[in-house]
């Protein structure tokens, strides 16, 4: 509705009702961004078993099965014990009934799951939101650009793309398998253990790294969240200026790990902004 029209119909029950929509609009996009990862149905299984998993976007009261396609799903895979990283998109059916798909891990040690997504997806923001955003997320560099250009009052468009990770281990924890956990495996932004939470004797402490576009980030403000109780983060650091954070280890219970950055596009772009939205999840469920 142009403004004109908004004008004619101001004080009318048309115009709350105008507004209010473009508020659930808005909102509701500005959900669809947030928190993205992999939840099997446990992180601890026998080796050879079918494992439910879903995707889940959201935290809190908006927390839900993730409702991307197939289609924008460029990799799904499984790196395990020896090193070897197994395909796995083809176990992916996203939309089904109770899940999103199945895992199979074929020999005992522990696996990381990479999931990523194409950069497709658009979010449209007006500028009140999209600075509230970048708050709560601590997206510093892209309101300090926006206070510089004289930016703060315009609205704003980001594509963006979802990196998810998630630790699991097949039968009985073995310390001598976790490098894969604790190496970078290719994604576009990516946090990366500086120890396994899987690895015997316990760390007390999470150190992590925050790797972006291959290279540390500093200043990423990092979330750690426990799934069970998902409304606010458990524990929240920025990273320092070579790209690490470190958190208190859990001991028990399912964990979300989140990151997110953006950078402006060029002006010849179809969005202003592009931004990844990157996690880690683990648990410490019971041994089978």
């Amino acid at each position: 509705m142009d403004a004109s029209r908004m004008r004619r119909y101001a004080g009318t029950p048309l115009a709350f009702f105008a507004s209010a929509l473009m508020f659930a609009m808005s909102y509701a996009s500005f959900v669809d961004a947030h928190d993205f990862w992999v939840q099997p149905s446990t992180y601890w299984v026998q080796p050879q078993s079918i494992t439910p998993m879903t995707l889940q976007v959201g935290h809190g009261p908006l927390r839900q099965r993730s409702p991307i396609p197939l289609r924008r799903i460029l990799r799904f895979d499984a790196t395990g014990p020896s090193g070897t990283t197994t395909d796995m998109r083809n176990r992916l059916q996203p939309g089904e009934a109770t899940k999103d798909g199945d895992i199979v891990l074929p020999t005992p040690g522990t696996y990381v799951l990479v999931l990523q997504t194409d950069d497709l997806a658009q979010t449209h923001l007006p500028a009140l939101r999209f600075n509230d955003y970048l708050r709560v997320e601590g997206i510093t560099p892209a309101l300090e650009q926006r206070t510089r250009l004289n930016r703060m009052d315009a609205d704003e468009s980001e594509s963006h793309s979802r990196c998810a990770k998630a630790i699991m281990q097949a039968g009985a924890a073995d310390a001598g398998s976790q490098a894969q956990v604790t190496r970078p495996l290719g994604l576009p932004l990516e946090i990366v253990p500086e120890v396994s939470p899987y690895a015997a004797p316990r760390s007390k402490t999470l150190p992590v790294r925050v790797i972006y576009q291959g290279h540390p980030l500093a200043g990423a403000l990092v979330k750690l969240t426990r799934l069970e109780n998902d409304a606010t983060p458990f524990e929240m650091h920025r990273t320092d200026a070579s790209g690490h954070a470190v958190f208190g280890m859990p001991g028990t219970g399912t964990w979300l790990l989140n990151v997110i950055w953006t950078h402006p596009q060029p002006a010849t772009a179809e969005t202003d902004y592009e931004t990844v939205f990157s996690s880690l999840s683990f648990g410490f469920s019971a041994e089978p």
